[in-house]
């Protein structure tokens, strides 16, 4: 374990106390990853730490494995709810480290930091469980199936602000490519929308030595990925930012050098955070698609599937969220202006129903410089501790306890 980060809050210091069982935590939950709604073992472990802590009410089985966790302040009159989420679930990738807690499950790595991000929600309920200096409720959403499952829009299908109606919600993610104990976030869009593209050619086969007589679907694939790149370059404003890759291509036999095939795929994502943008893309790349495939003589369809919403936060919450994050690390180490990430995160489905803000904690160390989803990453335990005052801080700053009425003496 690394040293302590020079932080000076009385927060911090608590927590900095717990530094070591916090990293015992993530690193036992590391060993133990699980798939999007298989986090059986997980929601297990989290429920039985929460009851062991002493929050004040666990729910179960919200979108399927989610936990939500209930903590109430020394007063409850404001009749506020605040709402922290941490994602639980883990990659299907296969761990290259040699660390001593490394996964013991074949092909399946928590190589984005959830586990991470779990250990310093729980550590954020003990603190908030001990002390319980706010005025008001803390709603802890352990959250399910982040990595491609949309367990945020299950476990708000399932009930999820209904029965916690929570006024605003806030959640952080780890980022390699910042220094550990630097937070960053900005008043707007923070991770893009995430689009999934299949586009099959169909054309005719035929002998390499007579293509005449074939109409070639590698040539046409070949035409439409070159095209496509004149998507973002001439159909969107320069001004706004969008992203269109086709990363993988499936034509023909290898073995058959002479072979002409009958079909071609071709799978990409397109990244986006307006919506407008968005549908430009879709119907631009419909009508180029197709475009390109009938001059050749050849025939295409585009399957076009929307997947995760862009993660805006919301101006007010994110503003709060910063002035929270400078109470802690102070204003050199924290970035108001952090650009935007082409990647994306279902926490985008909460922002779609409550304002709330999305923020980077830095994690960056010698030990810990491989970037996400990479079979080398881990996470950086020394943030555990700002990590997890950042979540309890959220909650005691925006549900402040009101200074006490004064006492009136009597005669």
């Amino acid at each position: 374990m690394g040293e302590a980060l020079a932080i000076d809050a009385e927060v911090y210091r608590r927590l900095g106390a717990w530094h070591g069982e916090l990293t015992a935590l993530r690193r036992e939950l590391h060993a133990m990853p699980e798939l999007g709604f298989q986090e059986h073992k997980t929601s297990a472990r989290i429920e039985q730490a929460l009851r062991v802590i002493g929050v004040d009410e666990v729910h179960v089985g919200i979108g399927r494995t989610g936990l939500v966790a209930l903590i109430h302040g020394r007063r409850r009159s404001s009749g506020r709810l605040l709402g922290l989420r941490a994602d639980i679930d883990a990659l299907p990738l296969q761990e290259a480290s040699d660390l001593p807690w490394r996964s013991a499950t074949p092909g399946r790595m928590h190589a984005c930091g959830h586990d991470g991000h779990t250990a310093m929600l729980l550590g954020a309920a003990r603190y908030l469980a001990e002390t319980r200096n706010f005025d008001g409720s803390a709603v802890l959403i352990f959250q399910p199936g982040e990595e491609g499952y949309a367990g945020a829009r299950e476990m708000i299908a399932d009930g999820l602000f209904e029965r916690f109606p929570v006024e605003s919600v806030y959640a952080m993610h780890n980022w390699p490519h910042l220094p550990a104990g630097t937070i960053g976030l900005n008043e707007g869009a923070m991770m893009a929308a995430s689009d999934k593209v299949e586009i099959v050619i169909r054309g005719r086969g035929g002998h390499g030595a007579h293509p005449h007589l074939s109409v070639d679907p590698v040539l046409v694939a070949a035409h439409i990925i070159t095209a496509v790149q004149s998507l973002v370059s001439r159909n969107v404003a320069p001004i706004d930012q969008a992203v269109v890759s086709l990363c993988a291509m499936q034509a023909g036999d290898l073995n058959a050098f002479s072979v002409i095939p009958d079909e071609a795929r071709l799978i990409g994502t397109v990244r986006s955070f307006k919506p407008e943008v968005q549908q430009l893309i879709e119907q631009r790349l419909e009508a180029l698609v197709q475009g390109v495939a009938s001059g050749f003589g050849a025939e295409a369809r585009v399957d076009y599937q929307r997947s995760y919403p862009a993660t805006i936060n919301s101006a007010a919450e994110a503003r709060f969220a910063m002035q929270v994050a400078e109470s802690l690390v102070g204003p050199d180490r924290l970035i108001r202006d952090l650009p935007p990430s082409m990647g994306s995160e279902d926490f985008s489905y909460m922002l779609q129903v409550k304002p709330g803000a999305y923020l980077r904690l830095g994690q960056r160390s010698e030990r810990c410089q491989a970037g996400l989803h990479n079979p080398h990453y881990d996470f950086n335990d020394d943030v555990l501790p700002l990590g997890a005052a950042l979540f309890a801080s959220l909650i005691e700053q925006g549900l402040p306890l009101a200074a006490p009425e004064p006492s009136i003496a009597t005669p």
